[in-house]
């Protein structure tokens, strides 16, 4: 009579109903597989699970850790690209109520549909008008300045459907995003940035303002003193999109902003030239200083992504990132083109992006810093 052993049995039992559980797991794997496609496997496999909807309680924890940062300096670098990269599995959506809260602080402080240009409307002839920051300094308004101002501003509140911002930040290099952003409704570009062939396919094409710094005149093309073809044709990849430039900002820069505009009007360019208001800039540089950003000077992305918060229904930045990693720790460039930096201390670059990161969260406007599908 052989002998029994009891456990066998059990170890049998044991490994029949763990191999009847596998057997179930694949095959409802498979049919998971056939219904829904490959990214339901990445639930299993990569925990991830976007992307979730905008409402869902895993995104408003994920949102709430970013809002819930009040100063940058409260939260490490490692840390905030970490919940930044988390928050990217969520849907964006506007959120209407915050929106047009924030619309409406920045019609009281700000109203860049009635003062982000100078005008004819809100500088008449004869006013003295003051500089940004030679607040002591004046500039009497001639009849011959006067003739250079449009009547009236050439935008409307909420005007445009949706806007793209375009940053000059290493971000958006790889990020095939030109054709999203070309089908943008209206685009601002910052500073003359190149957008040739080598660049469009991460930047896009289209343009509605681009705004010059007066350091660029004079760097790249000797105050306008000598030869301007050369300027004249380098705004030809703009087509008929309106130059801004900072004119009354200080009073170096004042001549040279003119003389942009004595060119273009003798080469017959169909640009409009425009001047920036400088109480409107005062007032924007006020606003974001209650906000935390406190810098000798706002970057010219900062000055139109506000404008544009208020010229638009729905605003997206693309190329704004201040930080030498992106938010999956990778080395890139400062600008798309070079890697030239800013000069220290003047701007407040990871504060601006901050503030745009905080936006987001809220749902006022969208900050892309992931390649474009």
């Amino acid at each position: 009579m052989g002998y029994y052993d009891p456990s066998a049995r059990d170890l049998l039992g044991n490994r029949s109903i763990c191999f009847i559980f596998i057997c179930a797991f694949g095959v409802v794997t498979v049919l998971q597989q056939i219904l829904y496609g490959k990214n339901y496997l990445k639930r299993y496999f990569e925990q991830y699970e976007g992307p979730f909807e905008f409402n869902c309680s895993t995104c408003k924890k994920l949102r709430q850790d970013i809002v819930g940062v009040r100063v940058l300096s409260m939260v490490k670098t490692a840390d905030l690209f970490e919940r930044w990269k988390s928050l990217q599995v969520c849907k964006w959506e506007q959120n209407k109520a915050e929106t047009n809260a924030f619309k409406s602080l920045l019609s009281r402080c700000c109203n860049a549909p009635s003062f982000l240009f100078t005008t004819k409307r809100n500088t008449p002839s004869g006013t003295k008008l003051r500089y940004e920051v030679d607040s002591s300094g004046t500039l009497p308004i001639s009849s011959e300045i006067f003739r250079m101002f449009p009547d009236d501003m050439p935008y409307t509140r909420s005007q445009f459907r949706k806007c793209a911002v375009i940053g000059n930040g290493g971000i958006i290099k790889n990020s095939k995003c030109g054709n999203e952003i070309d089908s943008a409704d209206f685009v601002f570009r910052c500073n003359i940035p190149p957008i040739s062939e080598n660049y469009a396919v991460d930047v896009g094409h289209k343009t509605n303002i681009v705004t010059i710094n007066p350091s660029i005149i004079t760097e790249r093309f000797q105050k306008l003193e000598k030869w301007r073809k050369p300027f004249f044709k380098a705004l030809q990849n703009y087509a008929n999109s309106s130059v801004v430039l900072p004119a009354f900002y200080s009073m170096h820069n004042t001549d040279v902003s003119f003389r942009v505009k004595y060119t273009l009007d003798d080469f017959d360019s169909p640009k409009a030239v425009y001047f920036f208001n400088p109480q409107y800039l005062l007032n924007v540089q006020r606003f974001w200083s209650l906000q935390g950003v406190r810098a000798k000077r706002l970057t010219s992305g900062l000055m139109l992504a506000t404008a544009a918060i208020e010229l638009c229904e729905e605003v997206h930045l693309y190329g704004f990132w201040a930080f030498p990693m992106n938010p999956s720790g990778i080395f890139i460039m400062h600008h798309y083109y070079d890697n030239i930096k800013p000069r220290p201390g003047f701007h407040a670059m990871p504060s601006e992006i901050f503030s745009f990161l905080h936006l987001h969260s809220r749902g006022i406007l969208r900050v892309h810093t992931d390649p474009c599908r």
